[in-house]
């Protein structure tokens, strides 16, 4: 494999520790997965922030949101004949399954793109009402004829959906509810109408038939989909072997809407990959990547919170139209950065 990232210098970008908690009684554990965008002649991230208590021994305890958005601790033993605690990520408590820590989106930005600092007077995007009780997460960023589209995960125990809020001064949000009901996640909106229309990557997920493949769907508005349609699926034997999933919005070139995206194996690895698309038909997979463009090497990538991690849903194109700045979060825990060319990305590109 040949990993062609150039990674910053000063990776991480951002650690747990760069940040205050939003309230007495958590702890930052991950920063991580943030969506991009421009704004005010900035570079902003809008950052997902996993919370939780501070951990004791012999015990887990995580938050969960309530209805009404108060904060509700629970906590179980770790030897409990009930709990099922494998993954870092979630665990199985009575049957239930819960995450180990409660995420919100975080708004950061940067003169430089480097340098990440929060700004006074912009609100945190929290979870709100019964299909986010377990919050929000992993936000894309989509700027659309003056209005930015964020679509993130919503996590309830009813499942995992996608979520949509629209804004034009980041200060206050026009709420759309759930555009894609469970399971669905990994949704990026495209920058352009085509056609007339709206046209989504979204990753709606099957345990027994099907898989974790990218889908395509369109709208005539932007919140109502509909003429979905399968386009990537997983590689038997391959580092995409076991789920896919979009980055951010696909970035349109000459030859086709280039799209970056992430793939996992059967050991949860996690790299990153790319596709191309018809312009005038972006149902149409004209090429993708066989091997990764970019895989984890480095200790920030290979150690954190949940191991052996590069995923982006969001960067920045540079005017030359050929160097793409991706913000990624590494090993669940951290925020990085690192540049590639267009032209390298598409000399990897194979027919399909």
């Amino acid at each position: 494999m040949k990993d062609i990232a150039n990674r910053f210098t000063e990776n991480p970008l951002l650690s747990p520790a760069d940040l205050p908690p939003s309230r007495d009684g958590l702890e930052i554990t991950c920063l991580l997965n943030p969506g991009v965008f421009q704004f005010q002649n900035k570079i902003w991230l809008a950052v997902r922030v996993a919370e939780r208590p501070k951990q004791i021994e012999n015990s887990i305890s995580f938050p969960i949101l309530t209805e009404a958005g108060t904060i509700q601790i629970i906590e179980i033993l770790k030897n409990h004949p009930e709990l099922i605690a494998t993954d870092a990520r979630v665990i199985n408590y009575q049957g239930i399954d819960y995450l180990t820590t409660l995420s919100h989106i975080r708004l950061l930005c940067s003169e430089d793109g480097k340098r990440f600092y929060e700004p006074e007077n912009y609100p945190h995007l929290v979870g709100e009402g019964i299909l986010e009780t377990f919050g929000i997460e992993d936000c894309r960023v989509s700027l659309i004829e003056g209005k930015y589209y964020l679509t993130f995960t919503s996590v309830s125990p009813s499942g995992v959906g996608v979520g949509l809020r629209t804004t034009t001064d980041w200060k206050t949000f026009q709420k759309h509810g759930m555009i894609f009901p469970p399971h669905n996640k990994d949704c990026a909106i495209f920058e352009e109408k085509i056609n007339g229309l709206f046209y989504a990557l979204h990753r709606p997920s099957s345990v027994d038939i099907g898989g974790n493949y990218i889908w395509i769907a369109s709208s005539p508005d932007g919140i109502h989909w509909g003429n979905h349609k399968c386009i990537i699926k997983t590689r038997k034997e391959s580092w995409d072997s076991k789920r896919v999933g979009a980055g951010a919005a696909p970035i349109k070139t000459e030859l086709g809407w280039l799209e970056i995206y992430h793939g996992a194996n059967e050991f949860h690895q996690y790299c990153l990959g790319a596709f191309l698309l018809d312009l005038e038909d972006p149902t149409k997979v004209i090429s993708r990547t066989e091997t990764p463009i970019m895989f984890p090497k480095t200790n920030y990538e290979l150690s954190g919170f949940f191991g052996n991690v590069v995923f982006t849903n969001g960067h920045i194109l540079a005017p030359d139209g050929d160097k793409l700045t991706i913000y990624y979060g590494a090993s669940d825990e951290f925020v990085c950065g690192a540049t590639f060319s267009i032209k390298e990305i598409f000399s990897l590109l194979k027919k399909v």
